[in-house]
């Protein structure tokens, strides 16, 4: 199968796509502001610069993409893998998990805490919601 796109029309449609501020992740942003948690934004200086890292914690959620992150649930239908080009995706996705999981374990060994979220669970934020706030413990929100 051939890509529909020119190459021109493929990079500028490759370039809008944005690593920050996406709406999964603004989704839950809101999702914890809303439960009472203050917290910062793109951990830098920890390994994976999380999307939300709550300091005093010691808590960093990260909101994946389930295309670009490889969500390994099998009944997940956007993290299908693409038809053309397999010979780039295939490598590209394999990279992003594999950094994905030495970012997570140099988070571990440093003493942090890691939740992830994909993408398809955010069609349940009640359930999102459910698991955000046992991840962050029974402890009263620090405003």
């Amino acid at each position: 199968m051939t890509d529909t796109l020119t190459p021109p029309q493929r990079s500028e449609r490759m370039a809008r796509i944005k690593g920050k501020h996406t709406r999964p992740e603004m989704a839950v942003r809101r999702l914890v502001h809303g439960l009472g948690y203050r917290y910062r934004l793109h951990g830098q200086g920890l390994p994976g610069r999380p999307d939300i890292v709550l300091k005093r914690r010691m808590a960093a959620i990260f909101v994946h993409g389930c295309f670009w992150h490889q969500h390994p649930e099998s009944n997940c239908r956007i993290a299908r893998m693409p038809k053309s080009r397999l010979d780039f995706w295939g490598p590209k996705l394999a990279s992003n998990r594999a950094r994905d999981a030495r970012d997570l374990e140099a988070l571990e060994r440093l003493g942090w805490r890691v939740l992830i979220i994909w993408e398809c669970e955010l069609r349940d934020m009640q359930s999102v919601a459910d698991r955000i706030r046992a991840f962050l413990g029974s402890r009263d929100p620090i405003i």
